[in-house]
């Protein structure tokens, strides 16, 4: 790396310096201003050229002074008109290049890890569509930038405190057992919550790489007819030992209905959406499940006793968001992104709405 130049720490970017930059935004004026000096010297050179051929002709004259002297006046008026062609070049190539300046000194804003750069030019320029559009078209960028840098960001926090937690579980129950001084009852409890977070941990892992891969998938492989009524039912049994033993009112009065998709990744689905609902609904509260064909396929799934803020229906279908900041609740936020993706590959789409009666997911998918 040579020494007029400084690398960023976020990006591994390299930035020229200070002067560098300087110097190469004075040779872009000056080459605005040399294209424009040579065009005009070009007609000067004609024009004066012209005049000359007239003037020697004697087509023209310049009155009653020797045709010497007239031709000094003319080499005299063409050498000013020159130079102050020049000068006139120069300050209109530097007052168009002051957009460009602009948009270089964001970009390189950007570059170095700075998502607020903005550019806003002066209202001379703003009037034209097309440099409206442009700033635009940039601030439009750097928005998302920043935005994106901000969910990285949650991303990376949420995803170390998901996996620390088990993690750190795991460790200290094991670090009990080794002692010997212990109970067969609290050797036994001991093994089982180091069972369950592990569980919990391979959970995790195989939600972020199914998440991973669907992510990465374009073209949705696999597609079969089946009954999707049952596969519901079905979904329901599987979590069995989440709800057998809890006082809780289903309602899965719904016709059957067949559909064509991936069977395996719309399980995966049904099994997150009702593990949710499942969490989330009190004792003595209630399920429900309907399923509706139209020009689509709706599947609703509703819990009571849960509310969802406005703000946050969004953002709970981020990768390890989760609406309680305390991390209280047990889950990995990892299952609504994996909903989303898959849904959104069956070109579907699902969202959320809540009240003070509780919350539903809507799944629609299009019929095939």
């Amino acid at each position: 790396m040579k020494r007029s130049e400084k690398k960023d720490g976020k990006q591994g970017f390299r930035l020229p310096s200070l002067p560098t930059i300087r110097k190469s935004r004075k040779a872009l004026t000056l080459l605005f201003a040399g294209t424009a000096s040579i065009v005009l010297l070009a007609v000067l050179i004609v024009v004066g050229g012209a005049a000359l051929i007239l003037f020697n002709a004697g087509v023209l004259s310049p009155g009653d002074l020797p045709r010497e002297s007239g031709n000094r006046v003319i080499v005299l008026i063409l050498t000013v008109s020159l130079f102050v062609g020049i000068a006139v070049s120069y300050l209109l190539g530097m007052i168009f290049t002051k957009p460009l300046n602009i948009i270089i000194n964001n970009m390189n804003r950007l570059a170095t890890g700075d998502f607020k750069a903005r550019i806003r030019f002066d209202s001379v320029f703003d009037r034209h569509p097309t440099v409206a559009e442009l700033s635009r078209s940039f601030n439009t960028m750097a928005e998302e930038l920043e935005n994106t840098e901000m969910l990285r960001s949650d991303f990376v926090n949420n995803f170390s405190h998901e996996f620390k937690t088990p993690i750190v579980s795991i460790a200290g129950f094991a670090k009990l057992l080794k002692s010997g001084d212990l109970s067969d009852d609290e050797r036994e409890e001991y093994i089982n919550i180091i069972e369950e977070e592990s569980l919990r941990l391979s959970d995790m892992a195989n939600n972020v790489l199914n998440l991973t891969k669907i992510e990465n998938q374009t073209i949705l492989s696999g597609l079969s007819k089946y009954n999707l009524s049952e596969q519901i039912r079905t979904c329901f049994l599987i979590l069995e030992s989440k709800w057998a033993t809890r006082d809780l009112d289903f309602s899965l009065d719904f016709d059957e209905y067949d559909v064509t998709a991936n069977e395996e990744m719309l399980k995966q689905v049904w099994i997150n959406l009702i593990d949710n609902a499942l969490k989330f609904t009190p004792e003595g509260g209630r399920i429900a499940v309907s399923i509706e064909r139209t020009y689509r396929l709706t599947v609703s799934i509703f819990n009571s006793g849960s509310f969802v803020p406005e703000e946050n229906r969004e953002r709970i279908f981020r990768k390890f968001y989760q609406g309680d900041p305390s991390h209280a609740t047990k889950g990995n936020g990892v299952g609504l992104s994996l909903v989303r993706a898959i849904v959104e590959l069956h070109g579907g789409r699902v969202v959320c709405t809540s009240d003070e009666n509780g919350t539903t997911f809507t799944v629609s998918l299009p019929l095939r």
